[in-house]
Formats: C-alpha cells, structure tokens, sequence
C-alpha cells in the first residue's frame, strides 16, 4: 500500500462578486498587508486574483452569484492578533471574539463579500 502525507495547506478560495478585484486589493492588501500574487494568464482571464504572505495564500475566484457562507472559513494563525483587530476595526469590519476554542486567543471578521474569516494565536496564559 502506498503511503503519503500532507505537507501543508497550498491555498483556501473564497468566492467574490464579479467586477470586485479592486475591492479585493484594498482589503487583502490594504487592509492585511499581503502582496497581491501574479495569476498564470489562462486563470487570469477568468477574473479574480491571488495574494499571500507569512506562508498563507488566498486566492478569490468570481463566481456569477456570490453567496456567503454563514460558518464556511479559512482559519489564520497570527502573531500581534490585538493590532489585526484593531486595524480590522479601524476600516470597519467587525471583530467578534470568541473564547470557546481551548489554548488560542481567536476573532472572527468577514471580508468585503461577507466572507467570515478566523483570525487566532496561541494563549500564553493556556
């Protein structure tokens, strides 16, 4: 029997409305700071674009009716989780807190789309 393993995750996709790339770069960039990723240009043409940075890539592809998912969501591990928050507030996306999951620190926020989104760091005091 062969065996294999994960190495890591590669990237998540999240859906966005089409026409909405420059909505992407002021979030993704503008407000988290990733560097926007060049696409190979067959998947260029189809709308959408890509960022990563810190080991995390995203990539938002259009789709014709974008829908939300109300619990579907990547999970960010971060350092400085506080200064996130606060950034995220500052450019008004709200930030919920949320101690249910034992030894993190953790927050949910949402993208321009509604996207949601987990952002959580390790608890020093756990």
């Amino acid at each position: 029997m062969t065996e294999f393993g994960f190495a890591r995750l590669h990237h998540v996709q999240l859906d966005v409305p089409k026409g909405s790339e420059e909505t992407c770069r002021a979030f993704w960039s503008g407000v988290l700071g990733l560097a926007e990723l060049p696409k190979p240009p067959v998947l260029a043409a189809r709308g959408g674009c890509w960022f990563g940075g810190g080991g995390v890539e995203v990539h938002l592809g259009v789709v014709g009716e974008h829908q939300a998912s109300p619990k579907a969501h990547p999970g960010f591990l971060m350092t400085g989780l506080d200064d996130l928050a606060a950034r995220l507030a500052e450019h008004g996306h709200p930030v919920t807190w949320d101690d249910n999951f034992p030894g993190y620190r953790r927050f949910h926020s949402a993208d321009p789309f509604g996207n949601r989104l987990e952002f959580l760091e390790p608890d020093p005091s756990a």
